[in-house]
């Protein structure tokens, strides 16, 4: 498996490109970011985080697990206006987390793994997930979320564990 882009690594700050169409290859990389994800474990990851610069996600919320979903170029269309608030955190950041509050459901367009174009709903945990996926895609991570103040003291306290 690709090992994670580390934070402060440009990467991370840059909008990731569309994906044209789906292809086997964009099969096996989802299978390789699963495989990461769950490693971790985490309930989603963006291709992005492990430097693979296009628009590709993985999110599984699910109990049992082995309920990922597939997303490429996913898009929120809607979102709700009543909040939910979840500690996040980022392997490409590791050892720090922070509350953050986001929509508690969002509608999401995206391309699934045969390539054809698809809305869903995603609640809960699950929204929180392809929220965090689709920034990184766009650039910002988690704590992108907080204060200035709260943000530099994240990322200083997270450079203090990695030494």
């Amino acid at each position: 498996m690709r090992p994670y882009v580390m934070w402060p690594d440009k990467r991370l700050r840059s909008v990731a490109a569309p994906v044209a169409q789906v292809t086997d290859e964009t099969r096996a990389l989802w299978e390789e970011m699963t495989l990461c994800m769950d490693a971790m474990p985490g309930v989603g990851l963006a291709a992005v985080q492990l430097g693979v610069m296009q628009r590709l996600a993985v999110v599984d919320a699910s109990e049992a697990r082995g309920q990922a979903v597939w997303m490429a170029n996913p898009e929120i269309l809607h979102s709700s206006a009543q909040m939910r608030s979840h500690e996040e955190g980022s392997p490409n950041l590791p050892g720090v987390w922070a509350k953050i509050e986001r929509p508690r459901a969002v509608t999401v367009r995206f391309l699934n793994a045969q390539g054809k174009a698809e809305e869903r709903d995603f609640v809960g945990l699950w929204a929180t997930s392809v929220q965090h996926q689709i920034d990184h895609l766009n650039g910002k991570m988690f704590f992108d979320h907080l204060s200035k103040v709260k943000r530099d003291m994240l990322i200083k306290k997270a450079l203090k564990k990695a030494v």
